[in-house]
């Protein structure tokens, strides 16, 4: 389960079980944290502990639990790996059921559902301490041709005309930003954010949330890996879309002239990837939230490169609450 703290910008072995036992040394870099990782490569490498079994460290996001689009795309690479060459991902829907703990390893069981002529299906479970902490369906497919037909992506300023959000942070000397450089998500991601009160976007509708980034990774990738780049994304897009289910409570709770403590925990992430895209160029990912009740959001998004290519969709269910602030006697 990935929880987050919207105060902060732009976020928030089965049979022995041994291997879920042994704690990482304190004295060691955590691989999933900034000390151990470059990049993606690093995120998303998995080591092979068995026949479609798969073992992977994740970094910490929000209270100390695993970030969920880390386990994510550790899943996506697992069932990546066990679908064999040739076939591309195409979509994902997966379920986040017991917080995981960054302190311990995960453990990616894959099953092999089917193999088609065109089509592939893969099945992983996420396992720690012996118990199911998430899983996820994936399918693949042969590349092929077709007919192309889009909407048309939503009219916003370019990347090129906005400024870093944490470069001024950095300069002024924040104390927080000292933490966010060294930070795993910075080693990662390259955004910039579309502010809601630039002249020229799209009418709002009442009730709907929404807000635009422009993202990608941070570093170059490989550009004849399409796992790879389709793994990123999936990281990338947990970054931001669960906080526009939010945006409403931010919103209305300032009226003490602070924004209130609202944390957000995913429930589910599904993906489908349209078109062949690159994660180390500028897409951007066009969010809203058109409803939240009952505890919980719920939000879509789209991923476009910059000439107007709609390569892929995303849509989450996310778990709300307001955290009161103590008032001072």
């Amino acid at each position: 389960m990935n929880a987050s703290n919207t105060g902060r910008p732009g976020a928030d072995q089965p049979g022995t079980g041994r291997a879920q036992d042994v704690r990482r040394p304190d004295s060691e870099v955590p691989p999933g944290e900034p000390g151990g990782i470059a990049g993606f490569v690093d995120l998303l490498r998995l080591d092979e502990v068995g026949t479609d079994r798969f073992q992977g460290w994740c970094h910490a996001g929000a209270h100390r639990r695993v970030f969920g689009g880390h386990v994510v795309a550790q899943a996506l690479a697992a069932a990546g790996r066990a679908a064999g060459a040739g076939r591309v991902a195409h979509s994902l829907h997966s379920n986040f059921v017991r917080p995981c703990d960054p302190r311990l390893p995960l453990v990616y069981e894959v099953e092999r559902l089917r193999d088609g002529h065109s089509y592939t299906t893969r099945r992983v479970t996420a396992i720690q301490r012996e118990e199911v902490v998430f899983t996820l369906s994936a399918s693949f497919k042969q590349p092929g041709g077709g007919p192309v037909r889009q909407g048309e992506m939503p009219r916003v300023p370019g990347p090129g005309v906005l400024p870093d959000p944490y470069a001024a942070n950095t300069r002024s000397g924040d104390a927080d930003s000292d933490d966010y450089w060294r930070s795993t998500v910075r080693l990662t991601f390259d955004g910039r954010y579309v502010p809601h009160d630039w002249e020229g976007l799209p009418e709002r509708t009442a009730g709907v949330e929404e807000q635009f980034v422009w993202m990608k990774s941070a570093t170059e990738l490989p550009a004849d890996d399409p796992l790879l780049h389709a793994c990123a994304l999936v990281y990338l897009s947990d970054l931001t879309l669960s906080s526009t289910t939010a945006q409403h409570l931010r919103a209305s709770g300032a009226q003490d002239g602070e924004p209130p403590l609202v944390s957000i925990a995913s429930l589910d992430h599904a993906m489908w990837f349209h078109q062949p895209f690159r994660v180390d160029e500028y897409l951007l990912f066009a969010q809203r939230s058109p409803v939240a009740a009952d505890g919980r959001g719920f939000a879509q998004g789209e991923f476009w490169t910059e000439d107007g290519v709609l390569v892929a969709s995303v849509v989450q269910e996310a778990l709300i609450w307001e955290r009161r602030r103590l008032r001072k006697s």
